[in-house]
């Protein structure tokens, strides 16, 4: 795994010019936080993987800040859990372990469930409607990436998807933790060969679970869920735990 990181790794930091697009987004008020925002983004998006070393050089020139907005911006995603440094050799993104992903299943599980049960039984507010309705539309663009042959999209959706239940709490606090944690497990599943077998067999729980929270119906939604997220884990981490073992 090592030779197919190092090339992976270089091949990468050669398209690091594809940040300068992302210097626009930073403005004259630029911070490390905003650079973390950025970073945090294409580390979800797979743009930098599991194991690959950032370059302060490149990505610093990249989106045209200085070192040290660099290194605070590295540190922020290093408390995150995304990325990992390595005395005398620079910062990497992190590879999840089998234990940290059991672990992201847990919060994963205490979180979305609690949101879901909060909602108590319907009809609903404009809030929660339109909470709802954002989740409506994760699954539609599941079901079209599905459709299209489209994997990545598929699983983006998902994350998606999970990101709506979360939102059905009304806490901003809540969903910046959430995306910590699923920003996570997009670590995961970027090193497994077959995002479908991953992701396919959970659109149809994922319609059901919409439905019955369009129908008011939050029990019988998280009855589902937490099934979902039992299966889920279960299989990932089966895979997960027997891919990390090959290498």
């Amino acid at each position: 795994m090592a030779g197919g990181v190092a090339k992976n790794d270089q091949r990468r930091l050669a398209e690091v010019a594809g940040l300068e697009r992302d210097r626009a987004l930073l403005g004259r008020a630029s911070t490390a936080e905003r650079v973390a925002d950025i970073l945090r983004d294409r580390i979800t998006e797979g743009y930098f993987p599991p194991g690959a070393r950032l370059s302060e050089e490149s990505i610093g020139g990249a989106l045209g800040v200085s070192r040290n907005t660099l290194r605070e911006a590295f540190r922020l995603l290093t408390h995150e859990r995304l990325l990992v440094h390595e005395l005398n050799r620079g910062v990497f993104v992190r590879v999840v372990t089998v234990e940290d992903l059991d672990d992201i299943y847990r919060v994963r599980t205490l979180v979305e469930c609690a949101a879901v049960r909060s909602l108590g039984e319907g009809p609903y507010g404009d809030r929660t409607t339109a909470a709802i309705a954002g989740i409506e539309a994760a699954v539609q663009a599941g079901e079209a990436a599905s459709h299209d042959r489209e994997w990545q999209d598929l699983s983006t959706a998902n994350i998606r998807f999970h990101q709506g239940i979360v939102a059905l709490a009304g806490s901003p606090r809540t969903d910046e933790l959430m995306r910590g944690v699923l920003a996570e497990l997009r670590l995961v599943f970027h090193v497994m060969a077959d995002p479908r077998r991953f992701h396919a067999p959970y659109l149809t729980r994922n319609r059901q679970i919409v439905e019955a929270l369009q129908a008011g119906d939050a029990a019988e939604a998280e009855r589902l869920l937490l099934s979902y997220l039992e299966d889920s884990r279960s299989q990932l981490s089966g895979a997960y735990a027997q891919h990390i073992a090959r290498d």
